[in-house]
């Protein structure tokens, strides 16, 4: 009788492995914080304080969630930023003529999935154009639509109920974070749990082979760029809703910080790897790091400086593991 042959072959568990995940270095890397802002600071370690913080950053954490998405399909989105102030600003201008909160609030969400609808469909229908390039220019234009809607102006005055998105709280938890937990369940649910989950990571690591074997490249990447405009709208809700106010000018800069969370994760910028818990951990480190030495008057260049020494790490890092693994493999 002839053996079947095994074609997979499954690594055995080891502990060192395990261990040296990136995932790993984040929680050390944010427990060290936690420690040095805790002897920095008498201030730090105050629930009231942890809490006003969390939900000072919160809310471009949902951003990070589809980001990762798209940078493991390989692409990226430099627009989110002016979706989210888009979406505000044509929530805020509705119901300043008028419109019912409920119903701006929903229009701001499908005005999100519109625009992340319209990045999609030009990356897919204009394949020579980087992803890149493509979402500068919506960002860019996106942003001037916001301009030409309220100009110079904010919109305010909304109901008091709405205020509780930004500040309310279920019990001692702040509302946000509630919210955010949710979406990072479904969020991880889909990416590692799903058929497209899969498909989301055979595209980054070659879109023309996942063609070829039947996956349908171009409809996920529409998809995963039009989660990626709902979640702007929500981060636009989530913002305005703690401002009490919004302006054209909101969100400015979001793109790139979520970026760098995402980065910062592990999730590779050539596509094809991370894991979203990478990001989740990231998301917080950066906001902790913010809190602490915003405490003791730290300049914002040096939280830069710190952040970038930080995301150099997270792309030499895994390039150090797969040269180490190379040359054992060779020896």
């Amino acid at each position: 009788m002839i053996e079947p042959r095994v074609l997979a072959h499954k690594l055995d568990f080891s502990w060192k492995r395990f261990f040296l995940q990136w995932e790993w270095m984040l929680v050390i890397i944010f427990i060290a914080i936690n420690v040095m802002n805790i002897n920095l600071s008498e201030y730090y370690w105050d629930y009231d304080n942890l809490r006003d913080a969390m939900m000072g950053f919160l809310d471009k954490s949902f951003i990070v969630l589809p980001m990762v998405l798209i940078m493991i399909l390989g692409d990226i989105d430099i627009s989110v930023g002016s979706i989210v102030a888009l979406s505000a600003v044509i929530m805020a201008d509705l119901y300043t003529m008028g419109v019912p909160m409920v119903l701006a609030m929903l229009i701001c969400l499908a005005a999100g999935i519109v625009c992340g609808w319209i990045n999609g469909m030009l990356i897919v229908k204009y394949k020579e154009l980087s992803s890149v390039i493509v979402t500068l220019a919506t960002m860019i234009i996106y942003r001037g639509i916001a301009y030409v809607i309220l100009e110079d102006q904010a919109a305010g005055g909304f109901p008091e109920w709405f205020s509780f998105l930004g500040w309310g709280y279920v019990g001692p938890i702040p509302f946000i974070l509630l919210a955010f937990v949710c979406f990072a369940i479904l969020f991880y649910l889909l990416l590692h749990k799903t058929v497209l989950g899969r498909q989301i990571y055979a595209i980054g690591n070659n879109a023309n082979a996942s063609r070829y074997s039947g996956v349908k490249v171009d409809r996920i990447k529409i998809f995963v760029f039009v989660l990626a405009g709902f979640m702007a709208a929500v981060t636009g809700l989530f913002l305005t809703a703690r401002m009490g106010s919004t302006r054209p000018n909101i969100a400015t800069g979001y793109e790139l910080e979520v970026i760098a969370m995402v980065v910062l994760g592990g999730i590779s910028t050539a596509g094809g790897k991370g894991r979203m818990i990478g990001a989740i951990i990231a998301i917080f480190l950066i906001g902790f790091l913010r809190y602490g030495l915003g405490l003791i008057n730290v300049q914002a260049q040096m939280l830069l400086i710190i952040i970038g020494l930080l995301l150099i790490a997270a792309v030499m890092v895994p390039k150090l593991k797969i040269k180490r693994t190379q040359k054992l493999r060779k020896t």
